[in-house]
C-alpha cells in the first residue's frame, strides 16, 4: 500500500486516479511514500527515508528546494503543458487589453452616472476617440520561450494574422516538433526587441533567467514595445519595466505578478496570478501529476522529473529495480558487480544521467534479497535502492 500526502486541495479528479487498493491518500501522513502539493512550500524538512517523490500539480517549481530532494535521490515531477491552454488564452485577453483602450474606456463609462441618457451617448460619441487603440493583425509578437504554452501562442497570434518571431536557447526537439513552421526564429533576445511589437515571456525562473528583461533588454526594445509576462515573477526587473514606461520604450506592461513598484505605474497591467487559474487546468495538473507519481512507483518511470533524468522502460518479466547514484565514473560497472556477484541475472537495464544525478532501472530474473539491496545502498555515492512491486 502506498501513502500519497497532499499538501494542497487537490482536484477529486486528480486523486480518482490512485487505485484504492493499492494506495491511500490523505493529507494527515508523517512518513508518506509520495508528496502531491501544487503551491505550498516544501523543503527538506519533509525528507525521510521512506519518501520517493515528489509532484507539484504545475508548471513551477520555486516553491520546493529541488536541490535538497535531488541530494537524497527523490525525484520532483511537474505538469508542463498540462494548463498551456489557460494561459494562453489569458495572453490572448493581455494582447487585447494592452491594444484597445478597453480598460479605460470601461472606467471613463462608469464615470458618468450623473448625465442623462440623452447627454451621456452625446459625450461617448465625442470622447471616444480618447480611447482608440490598435488591431493586433500585421503585428509583429517576439515570443520568448517556445516550450509547451509559448508555441500555442505563437499558433494562436498567426490565426490572428500577426507576424510571430521566436527565442529560445534552449529549444528541444519536441518543442521544435509542435512549433509551427511559419515562425521565424531569432539567433538572439536583442534581436527579437529590436523587431517585435509584442513580446511575451514564456520562461522558467532560473538564475539564467532572473531579471532577463531589464535596463539592457529594454535600451534593444522598438519603441512602444507593448510587454506580457504570465511566465514567473523576476524574469522581469520591475524597476527597469518601470524606468522603460516612463521613457517611452514601453508603452504596457501586461502581467500577472503585480508589486508595489507596479501597481500604481500608468501604463501597467498587473493581473492577481491568473494564468493557470481555471478549473480545467486545474484538473489536468492534477491527473498529469497523479499518473507521474503511479507511474514512478509502480514501474520507476521517470517522465517531466525537473530533476532527474526522463527514462521509460517497458516490464521484460522478473523483478525490477531502481537505483539513483550520483553522475561519477564507474557506478554502473559497481552495481552490476554487485548483482554478478549474487549470481543475478539481468534480463533488461536502462541507465539515464541528468547534471549531478544518474538513474537506472534493471529487470531481474529473479528477485535480489535483502543482503544484496544493502550491499548496492553502501556503495559510494548511491543515493537510492528500490525493489518495484511485480507488475
Amino acid at each position: 500500500m502506498f501513502h500519497i500526502q497532499t499538501l494542497n486541495q487537490i482536484a477529486v479528479c486528480g486523486l480518482e486516479r490512485f487505485p484504492r487498493e493499492r494506495y491511500e491518500v490523505a493529507s494527515e501522513f508523517s512518513q508518506p511514500d509520495a508528496i502531491l502539493l501544487r503551491s505550498h512550500p516544501l523543503g527538506a524538512e519533509a525528507l525521510h527515508p521512506g519518501l520517493k517523490a515528489v509532484a507539484r500539480a504545475g508548471a513551477g517549481v520555486n516553491n520546493i528546494t529541488v536541490p535538497d530532494f535531488t541530494a537524497a535521490g527523490v525525484p520532483v515531477f511537474n505538469t508542463p503543458g498540462a494548463n498551456a491552454n489557460a494561459v494562453k488564452e489569458l495572453v490572448l485577453a493581455a494582447l487585447l487589453l494592452g491594444s484597445r483602450g478597453i480598460l479605460p474606456g470601461i472606467d471613463w463609462v462608469r464615470s458618468l452616472t450623473t448625465l442623462d441618457e440623452r447627454a451621456m451617448h452625446a459625450t461617448i460619441e465625442a470622447e471616444k476617440k480618447r480611447f482608440r487603440g490598435q488591431e493586433l493583425t500585421g503585428r509583429t509578437l517576439g515570443v520568448v520561450g517556445l516550450g509547451a504554452i509559448g508555441s500555442r501562442v505563437a499558433d494562436m497570434a498567426l490565426g490572428l494574422g500577426m507576424q510571430v518571431i521566436g527565442f529560445d536557447p534552449a529549444l528541444s526537439v519536441d518543442a521544435a516538433w509542435r512549433l509551427p513552421h511559419q515562425v521565424r526564429r531569432m539567433e538572439s533576445l536583442p534581436a527579437l526587441m529590436a523587431r517585435a511589437d509584442y513580446v511575451t515571456l514564456h520562461l522558467p525562473l532560473l538564475e539564467s533567467t532572473r531579471h532577463l528583461l531589464g535596463r539592457e533588454a529594454f535600451s534593444q526594445a522598438r519603441p512602444g514595445l507593448r510587454l506580457l509576462n504570465f511566465a514567473r515573477d523576476g524574469i522581469v526587473d520591475d524597476g527597469a519595466a518601470v524606468e522603460a514606461l516612463r521613457d517611452g520604450r514601453l508603452s504596457a506592461y501586461l502581467t500577472d505578478f503585480p508589486s508595489q513598484a507596479l501597481i500604481r505605474e500608468p501604463g501597467v497591467v498587473a493581473l492577481p496570478h491568473l494564468g493557470a487559474s481555471t478549473g480545467e487546468s486545474e484538473e489536468n495538473c492534477a491527473r498529469m501529476a497523479s499518473d507521474q507519481l503511479i507511474e514512478f512507483l509502480e514501474h520507476g518511470n521517470i517522465v517531466n522529473a525537473v530533476n532527474f533524468p526522463t527514462l521509460v522502460l517497458e516490464r521484460s518479466g522478473g523483478h525490477r529495480l531502481a537505483v539513483s547514484n550520483r553522475n561519477v565514473p564507474k557506478m554502473l560497472g559497481q552495481l552490476l558487480s554487485v548483482l554478478a556477484d549474487a549470481n543475478l541475472n539481468v534480463l533488461d537495464m536502462l541507465n539515464r544521467s541528468r547534471d549531478d544525478i544518474a538513474y537506472n532501472l534493471l529487470d531481474l530474473e529473479t528477485a535480489p534479497d535483502a543482503a544484496v539491496l544493502a550491499r548496492l545502498a553502501s556503495i559510494e555515492g548511491v543515493v537510492g535502492v528500490r525493489l518495484l512491486p511485480p507488475a
